[in-house]
């Protein structure tokens, strides 16, 4: 630990406190202190004014550590990296090849760093509300990638959770899973048991309050371009016509504002489609905010062709 008394200023420095507590506990220690110098007297003279200030400082030309640097830089670049190593022996040959594999790493490691993009493989599989995130901001998507940050538990997403649970045994479903464990809920929007209450309550008074759903929180996997895309869907209502069986898939959407991304109606459309057999076309998709009791059908949704153009960013 160092400090220095004297600067450009005319009034000089001391030892910290912090200095002096190490020096005490040193003392402790029975170990020397070198070079110990209390802070001068009121007016004492700075020796820095008595330097001849046309020898400046630091030195303007190479130090010597510097040229020999600079030296042995010079020398590596004159060396031919393809010629063979010729007249060694087998342990110098095994050495000389460890030298050549540290130095491969060393390089790998400094051009990484000095990179100015990073190259991150997508997860083996994605949530539906990650390939949202990745439509939107892939720039965003990969810093979470890179460096992924503990979120904070949200009561939005618990009171959500409780919601779809409701739902759940509402219609006599079996849950597969803990409500808990229920993915993709933090933006449900429900702020307390009294708002969940008032929840409740509008989607039994809504239009599908009395409707017996196919299926509820159906769980899928769908490959996109090499890509696997997982997720739940919320509801699916059967849809028999003339032309054979059709089906309504359905997302519930609890927060106040009415600006759900089509991508999820899309993917979810797509996968039950799939999971059934069923052509695409006799797949419906709407979202049903349960607040408003207002249920918005998406009819222009990207099929599996523009779906795996949107996953190719």
């Amino acid at each position: 630990m160092t400090s220095y008394v004297w600067g450009q200023r005319s009034t000089p420095f001391g030892p910290s406190d912090y200095q002096r507590v190490v020096r005490e506990q040193l003392d402790e220690w029975d170990q020397p202190v070198e070079r110990w110098l209390e802070k001068p007297p009121p007016k004492s003279p700075n020796p820095n004014n008595d330097v001849d200030t046309s020898r400046p400082w630091p030195v303007p030309d190479t130090g010597e550590e510097a040229r020999r640097r600079l030296a042995a830089a010079e020398l590596v670049r004159s060396v031919d990296p393809t010629a063979p190593d010729e007249g060694l022996d087998m342990v110098e040959a095994a050495r000389v090849a460890d030298w050549d594999a540290d130095l491969t790493q060393l390089l790998t490691e400094a051009r990484a760093e000095r990179a100015t993009t990073v190259d991150l493989p997508l997860p083996s599989s994605l949530s539906v509300t990650a390939v949202a995130r990745l439509r939107e901001d892939p720039e965003a998507f990969a810093r979470e990638l890179a460096r992924p940050m503990p979120r904070p538990p949200a009561p939005a997403a618990r009171f959500g959770t409780a919601f779809h649970a409701w739902i759940e045994e509402r219609f006599g479903q079996q849950a597969l899973i803990e409500p808990d464990e229920l993915p993709g809920r933090a933006d449900a929007g429900i702020d307390d048991e009294a708002d969940l209450g008032e929840v409740v309550k509008r989607f039994e008074d809504g239009p599908f309050g009395d409707r017996a759903p196919h299926a509820v929180e159906a769980p899928f996997a769908l490959v996109l371009g090499g890509q696997v895309v997982r997720g739940r869907i919320d509801a699916v209502y059967a849809e028999p016509s003339a032309a054979g069986d059709g089906y309504l898939v359905v997302d519930w959407k609890t927060n106040r504002h009415e600006t759900a991304d089509p991508l999820q109606l899309a993917l979810y459309r797509l996968a039950w489609a799939e999971l059934t057999g069923t052509p695409l076309d006799r797949v419906r998709a709407a979202f049903h905010y349960v607040r408003s009791g207002r249920t918005v059908h998406l009819d222009d949704l990207p099929d599996r062709a523009a779906l795996e153009k949107l996953l190719d960013v």
